[in-house]
């Protein structure tokens, strides 16, 4: 008798559960009236693992912020949120750069839209040596992905963000003793005809400041560091166009836009450059 009356309960709790399913209401799918359509919605500031292969071939993990927006045709009132996550975790728990192109065209199908949308950020790093003790420390660096899948072309923007040490030509020029020195910020964006490696990017872009930094530098290295930057002084200007120079000569870049920004030693402002081509 007891028996029977815990499984008439039971019943009578998922008839319940059941009713309350279908009496839920999917507003995003009502239609809308204001004749609108909206280019860009989704979600942001999610914050992910990610596996990026670097020039070795090695998988570096690192933390993602990512974003990922899809369009949204006049007629319907909104998106479906969830489905954004659901889409990420399909393609398990670790996003790879490789799974972009997948991530976009599903974003896509399962969200019923023409264009899609991913955006990743997240810290590189970089084991470097310095320059006369070759003691081994980690550098970090800004880069970024923003990928966008238009039907079936996709669009790949490349950028990375290197901090360098830059030194004033013109403070050298007129002062008898050292000039002011400082340091700086140079971003650049590149889409490419085929893959370009993160490491070259920061390469290229190190090449061009006064010095590149280090994190571990002992006595040694930190003169070295020094009358290399007092041997090579650039404007902010000079910089740009130093990056843009490289980037003018490699045969894969096929448009880009350079920004440099120097935290002045000596004022109470920056120094700001860029340049854009393609």
């Amino acid at each position: 008798m007891l028996d029977n009356s815990r499984a008439k309960t039971g019943l009578e709790t998922a008839e319940k559960r059941a009713e309350t399913q279908l009496k839920l209401h999917d507003k995003q799918s009502e239609p809308d009236t204001r004749e609108i359509p909206i280019d860009k919605v989704g979600v942001r500031g999610l914050r992910m693992p990610v596996q990026i292969r670097d020039k070795a071939h090695v998988l570096q993990n690192t933390i993602a912020t990512i974003g990922m927006y899809v369009d949204l045709p006049k007629e319907f009132k909104g998106t479906h949120m969830s489905r954004f996550i659901e889409v990420l975790h399909a393609h398990g728990s670790v996003v790879h750069v490789e799974n972009i192109t997948d991530i976009l065209y599903a974003m896509q199908g399962k969200l019923k839209s023409a264009t899609a949308h991913l955006e990743m950020e997240f810290p590189f790093f970089l084991v470097k040596r310095a320059p006369v003790s070759g003691l081994e420390s980690v550098m970090d660096y800004v880069a970024r992905f923003d990928a966008t899948a238009c039907g079936r072309e996709i669009d790949f923007v490349l950028t990375v963000k290197a901090p360098v040490t830059t030194l004033c030509p013109c403070s050298k020029a007129i002062s008898r003793y050292g000039a002011h020195n400082q340091r700086g910020t140079v971003g650049v964006q590149l889409r490419s005809r085929q893959s370009i490696w993160i490491e070259d990017v920061i390469a290229l872009v190190e090449a061009s400041a006064s010095s590149e930094l280090y994190a571990l530098l002992k006595r040694q290295d930190e003169k070295a560091v020094t009358e290399r930057a007092y041997d090579n002084p650039v404007f902010v200007e000079d910089l740009v166009r130093n990056v843009a120079l490289r980037l003018n000569a490699h045969p894969d870049v096929t448009w880009y836009k350079v920004e440099a920004e120097n935290y002045e030693s000596i004022h109470n402002h920056n120094a700001y450059a860029s340049i854009e081509k393609g």
